[in-house]
């Protein structure tokens, strides 16, 4: 070894040595660069000998440390310029290439606007931009996403299937009922059934706030069902109050008549002491179909039971959603179940009777345990048995039935 001027330690050359070469080339020549500047004279030999490297390479090491100020790539790895853009900007050909990536449908009319989509990840997408030249992060890509509001978005039912002529005749007609029975003090409702759900451990979409999971079974198969459960929804509008019968069995115009008789027995009459007549919104279609003569002769053994006079308006073919019951109960009721199990019709009967909004919405929840008869089809005594009594305008949507003692 040299003859040094300075007394060193064995230990601390011996580490000096393990970090230097830890140290990228760079790295390692300004370290040694910076041990010999200070130690002052004979410093550039004891750091050669020590870190076993060239007195060449350390002036060299000075050299870069004296211009590091002025270093346009000081504290980089790459030269400036080169690497992935943290920040896209517009109109710049990052850009440009970016949304040569993602891909342009029209949806609908051919007179809307555009949906720019894609099915890519912000990392497949940087994978691209870089086959095209022009790198860029996949956190810059999140970034500008968001920017564009390109986001995560689910498929909208707004299209109509179809339309009927008579739609607007139909809902204005339905708008003019409602006004006259305000008018006149007589209650209005929105009726209609929820799709059916499977009581039991099996899984159901949404998320909950809870500290530990909850356990369903790995398949969904009906069979691992302890049931099913029918919600049979009474929205009264003008009171912001819902009603839901849960039925056990099956959807059946019966069962909708019967779920309608417990709730104006129970909860209807006493709200509306005077009423003198019932007007029903509903769908065309299901339990409560307007072309079934079985839901009409039901209708009429229910207007009989509570002895008022029934009037029926339903809502045009493809028009369900405008029931009021869709969007001001069922979409609460919808809510307040997100996400958890139904393994007990308790527990059904809970979740859905804490559907409540701040603007004065709650939530009544009966059980209807009886079992219906399916396949039901009016026969020909019952046909003739009929009272119904067809408006003149729309009469396939818009009728009413009397009680017998009022005829």
């Amino acid at each position: 070894m040299a003859t040094l001027l300075f007394e060193t330690d064995a230990v601390t050359e011996r580490r000096l040595r393990e970090f230097a070469e830890t140290l990228s080339e760079k790295d390692r020549r300004r370290f040694a660069a910076i041990e010999a500047t200070q130690r002052g004279y004979g410093g550039i030999v004891y750091s050669a000998d020590v870190l076993g490297c060239s007195t060449k390479t350390i002036e060299r090491g000075i050299a870069e440390l004296e211009q590091l100020a002025d270093d346009p790539a000081a504290g980089r790895i790459r030269r400036p310029g080169a690497g992935r853009k943290k920040k896209i900007e517009p109109e710049s050909a990052t850009e440009e290439n970016l949304m040569a990536c993602l891909e342009v449908r029209t949806a609908g009319d051919p007179d809307d606007e555009d949906i720019v989509f894609t099915s890519l990840t912000s990392r497949q997408l940087s994978t691209r931009m870089e086959e095209l030249q022009t790198p860029v992060g996949h956190d810059a890509i999140d970034t500008w996403l968001d920017d564009e509001e390109i986001r995560f978005r689910q498929i909208r039912k707004d299209l109509a299937g179809g339309e009927h002529p008579d739609r607007d005749a139909q809902f204005q007609r339905i708008s003019e009922l409602i006004d006259i029975y305000e008018s006149a003090g007589n209650p209005w409702f929105s009726m209609d059934t929820k799709a059916k759900e499977h009581l039991g451990k099996l899984y159901r979409k949404g998320r909950v706030r809870c500290s530990s999971a909850f356990y369903a079974f790995d398949h969904d198969f009906p069979s691992w069902a302890d049931g099913v459960v029918i919600p049979h929804g009474i929205y009264d509008r003008r009171l912001n109050l819902g009603h839901i019968n849960l039925g056990l069995f099956h959807d059946t115009s019966k069962f909708a008549c019967d779920s309608f008789l417990w709730f104006w027995n129970r909860i209807g009459k006493q709200r509306y002491p005077d009423a003198t007549s019932i007007l029903l919104a509903c769908d065309g279609g299901g339990s409560n179909a307007s072309s079934k003569y079985i839901f009409k002769y039901d209708l009429q053994q229910l207007s009989d039971a509570i002895g008022l006079e029934i009037r029926v308006a339903h809502y045009p073919p493809y028009c369900s959603k405008y029931n009021p019951i869709e969007r001001r109960l069922f979409s609460h009721v919808a809510r307040a179940c997100c996400g958890m199990l139904f393994d007990s019709i308790e527990r059904v009967v809970e979740l859905m009777r804490s559907a409540s909004t701040a603007t004065g919405l709650r939530t009544t929840v009966n059980v209807i345990r009886r079992a219906y008869e399916t396949k039901r089809n009016a026969t020909e005594q019952m046909k003739q048995e009929l009272r119904t009594i067809y408006d003149e305008l729309m009469p396939k949507w818009n009728y009413r039935t009397v009680p017998e003692s009022g005829q």
